[in-house]
């Protein structure tokens, strides 16, 4: 078993010591093969203090004009893949774990279609960030260099691959979603909103859903959903940081209040676009739902609980002049 290793500035973990005289540890705190829910919450209130912070936050978001002008693609830790096993897996039953994966793999797997609707949208209001997220692309809309964006989430799909493959013995019977399009309307500054707004809450949610992974797991199978998870904090901050500049005049009160109207708009309009109740509920079919207990439904709410509230805490620092220092003044207010 290997030190509990904090998060560095640049996503990478490095090793503390252990408390002297302390049971086996691992990136959540101390493991033990018959984990109880109020652990369970323990181990993701350390987690959430070790991933997600204010300060990782900030440097995450300080990133991103870097990341414009020298794109350069995180490096992961290496992975011990033959070391992966079942019993580092508590607290949840391995088909259940399993099911869970395999919801993930169909979410990852259509990135293509994800990263260039998100270029689309942006493009015409803020190149900078279409090409990040999307790269360019040819005169017929072909891909000539992907976006740091999908090269980062690109990886991650045959990583989720090769765990269920490891845990189950089997290849995954993968049904990949297909990617909502580009679908503008007749407001493009609206229509980039919406669309924004739904890219957050999803990797929001897979942040969140990696976290509560980790939380079951110990050994090579708990470090490897740390890389994703790094890399799900790393593009939530920059999508949360780079929405907050494009449109000022909104809070994080604001964007709740806007994700709970959607939702109920949804309710009454089936066809409105950007749906995030149909996300939700597609999600939540997805992920297996109806195979998880209710202490492993309440322990996920409370990982998005613990995440909002560091988010919470760390929106208060985006003012203004800290956005403006960051990404210059919004050609959109010229």
């Amino acid at each position: 078993m290997t030190a509990i290793t904090p998060l560095s500035s640049s996503g990478s973990l490095g090793p503390i010591p252990l408390e002297p005289g302390s049971r086996e540890h691992d990136l959540a705190g101390p493991w033990q093969p018959d984990l109880r829910p109020k652990q369970i919450s323990q181990r993701i209130g350390a987690l959430t203090r070790r991933y997600v912070t204010v300060e990782h936050l900030g440097d995450r978001l300080t990133d991103l004009p870097r990341q414009f002008q020298h794109p350069q693609p995180r490096r992961w830790s290496t992975v011990d893949w033959g070391a992966i096993a079942p019993n580092q897996i508590s607290g949840i039953p391995l088909d259940t774990f399993c099911a869970i994966l395999l919801g993930t793999i169909n979410t990852e797997a259509p990135i293509r279609g994800y990263t260039q609707a998100s270029r689309q949208y942006l493009a015409q209001v803020y190149p900078q960030m279409a090409q990040f997220v999307g790269g360019t692309v040819d005169a017929a809309g072909q891909v000539m260099t992907p976006g740091l964006w999908e090269r980062g989430e690109k990886r991650h799909t045959p990583v989720l691959n090769s765990l269920y493959h490891r845990l189950s013995g089997e290849r995954p019977p993968t049904e990949p979603h297909r990617a909502r399009p580009y679908s503008p309307g007749d407001d493009l500054r609206a229509d980039l909103y919406r669309h924004g707004l739904h890219r957050i809450a999803t990797e929001y949610g897979a942040a969140c859903l990696y976290l509560w992974m980790m939380a079951y797991t110990t050994g090579p199978l708990q470090a490897v959903l740390g890389e994703l998870l790094i890399d799900e904090i790393n593009h939530m901050t920059k999508f949360w940081g780079f929405g907050h500049w494009a449109y000022p005049d909104t809070s994080l009160r604001m964007i709740m209040g806007t994700l709970t109207q959607a939702l109920v708009k949804k309710w009454q309009q089936p066809t409105l676009q950007g749906s995030l109740l149909h996300t939700l509920r597609r999600m939540t079919t997805e992920l297996a739902w109806d195979q998880w207990s209710t202490s492993h439904r309440l322990t996920l709410l409370y990982t998005f609980d613990q995440v909002m509230r560091v988010l919470w805490r760390w929106d208060r620092s985006l003012t203004p002049a800290h956005l403006t220092e960051l990404f210059g003044p919004d050609p959109t207010q010229a």
